[in-house]
């Protein structure tokens, strides 16, 4: 790779980089001040619609961008810029058609979908979404049109524009109409709004870098041998269905696991679909705090993906052990104490931030905490086995999980004493099994592969004293303040901001003192030596 392209493929690699935190973090935490707006029964409808969401946007953007990007990527190295533009040219109307056909499946059948999905109140929701799934076809093609140059800025501004506009659009339509008095599937369906007037908004943004892009390239040269539109078609889908297939399995399996929960709450516990909603709206208050230490994760599972090929490509297979040793304890300084914290304040969490003091919830929220490390572990793993050229071997660990999953959940959701806990049991039950598998296969298959007992010992033993740490100070700050300060939400979100910074900051003090973090490990983030010389860490 000539250095000039090498920079601009580090670049592009940062610039995603960093636009995947804001955007996961944004869309962790945006849901909350939605679900303090709507009940239990709404927040279930409102989940059930944006998981049918989820897997739409999965399918549209993850194949097609990278199988276009890679096409024009190699039609323009080699100066073939009419391919490059007969590629475009297919791509765009072919796509669009579909979209048009999906928007009218999803808005004529929004009736149907929502049923297979055993909640008919997210019908309303369904068809508010039915224009995104064209928005996401048409930006599909553009994203996938610029990063084929290396142009990564613009699928990161169409990110940014899309999250920011589906949490403002989202909290304030779904306020407006709460307001209003408006029916529980009808504020669902607003709360969701933001989604398409968002992907919407970054139609006109994508056209705008793409004629930027247009202007920056060699014009198209003439008397090409081109390929019949038919036949790019072709090649381009041949590429792009497997990267769907694999990348959409999980989303799949949450889409189906949806409809179970909420179908054998019904046939199993007997409830209405109303009823149903609510309960599966308990269960999904949880869940958003469970997905925000993976926000954290994914960054380091992107960058050491070519990290490790790229020391192994140089036969340095000591670096690549060292990249492997480094990110997995990083992961593990960073995961397991998000989820130990979520295990042991499980409570004031919810009370702070949903004004839900439920026993139920606390204990689904420390269920699902513990599966947070183990969702973390298994993104890191993936990476690695990726790395390694073992990508096959990563896809087997997810049917397998996904699997368990829905048998624990059809099983449980039933069961008197249970209920709504399954779920959050078969999600332990899954990310645990994956990680273990996945473990398994590096084992087996990497042979510089770098100790696991090593890089978790020390983490596991701060963490332990951490969590200890932020219950008892919750416990010793609540049985102080609350004989003048009360026991209220505004109390208790308090006497839990002390308790997470007492955590943080023994945390902080236990991993230093007791060399847990090196000045390796800081490499791996950025400023990461300046870091190391703040904390005179050697």
């Amino acid at each position: 790779m000539q250095k000039g392209n090498e920079q601009n493929y580090l670049k592009g690699a940062a610039i995603l980089a960093a636009t995947t935190i804001f955007v996961k973090v944004v869309g962790a935490i945006y849901k909350i001040p939605i679900f303090n707006v709507m009940d239990d029964e709404g927040i279930g409808v409102f989940q059930t619609t944006y998981n049918v969401y989820a897997l739409i946007l999965t399918i549209a953007s993850a194949g097609v961008p990278v199988a276009l990007s890679r096409m024009i990527s190699a039609a323009s190295a080699t100066g073939r810029m009419g391919l490059v533009k007969r590629y475009y040219s297919v791509a765009l109307p072919a796509f669009a058609a579909i979209g048009v056909f999906a928007m009218s499946m999803m808005f004529f059948c929004s009736g149907s979908i929502a049923g297979l999905m055993n909640n008919s109140l997210a019908a309303p929701g369904i068809r508010v979404l039915a224009p995104a799934v064209f928005f996401i076809c048409i930006l599909a093609v553009y994203r996938g049109y610029t990063q084929g140059f290396q142009n990564m800025m613009p699928t990161a501004s169409t990110q940014v524009v899309e999250v920011l506009c589906k949490a403002a659009v989202g909290i304030v339509v779904a306020l407006w109409l709460s307001r209003r008095g408006y029916d529980t599937s009808i504020v669902s369906g607003g709360a969701i709004a933001g989604v398409t007037i968002g992907l919407g908004l970054c139609i006109p943004l994508m056209m705008w870098h793409k004629r930027k892009t247009d202007r920056r390239i060699a014009p198209a040269g003439q008397g090409e041998d081109l390929p019949g539109r038919l036949a790019i078609f072709a090649k381009l889908m041949k590429v792009a269905i497997p990267i769907t297939i694999g990348s959409s399995f999980m989303q799949i399996m949450i889409v189906i696991d949806n409809s179970v929960v909420l179908g054998r709450i019904q046939s199993g516990l007997g409830l209405a679909e109303k009823d149903a909603s609510a309960l599966y709206g308990l269960f999904t208050r949880a869940l958003t705090i469970y997905n925000f230490p993976s926000a954290l994760v994914v960054p380091v599972s992107i960058s050491i993906m070519p990290a490790i090929s790229a020391a192994l490509a140089k036969k340095q297979h000591g670096e690549a052990r060292d990249i492997m040793r480094s990110s997995l304890k990083l992961v593990n300084l960073l995961a397991l104490p998000a989820a130990a914290g979520i295990m042991a304040l499980a409570s004031p969490i919810m009370q702070s931030l949903y004004n839900d003091p439920g026993k139920v919830t606390a204990t689904i929220l420390t269920i699902l905490g513990a599966a947070s490390f183990f969702v973390c572990f298994q993104l890191i793993s993936t990476a690695i086995l990726q790395a390694n050229g073992h990508e096959r071997l990563a896809m087997i660990s997810f049917p397998v999980g996904g699997a368990l999953k829905i048998a624990i959940n059809y099983y449980l959701v039933a069961t008197p004493g249970v209920g709504i806990v399954g779920p959050a049991i078969g999600t332990f039950t899954c990310f645990f099994v994956i990680s273990a598998m996945n473990v398994c296969f590096i084992i087996a298959k990497v042979k510089d592969r770098p100790s696991f007992l090593a890089v978790i010992a020390k983490p596991l033993l701060c963490t332990a004293l951490m969590a200890a740490s932020a219950y008892g100070t919750y416990s010793l700050v609540i049985a102080v303040a609350s004989g003048t300060m009360g026991t209220g939400r505004a109390a208790i979100t308090l006497y839990l901001a002390i308790s997470i910074l007492a955590a943080c900051l023994v945390y902080a003090v236990l991993v230093i003192v007791t060399g847990t973090v090196t000045r390796d490990d800081l490499r791996l983030i950025r400023k990461g030596d300046k870091i190391a010389d703040m904390l005179r860490i050697k």
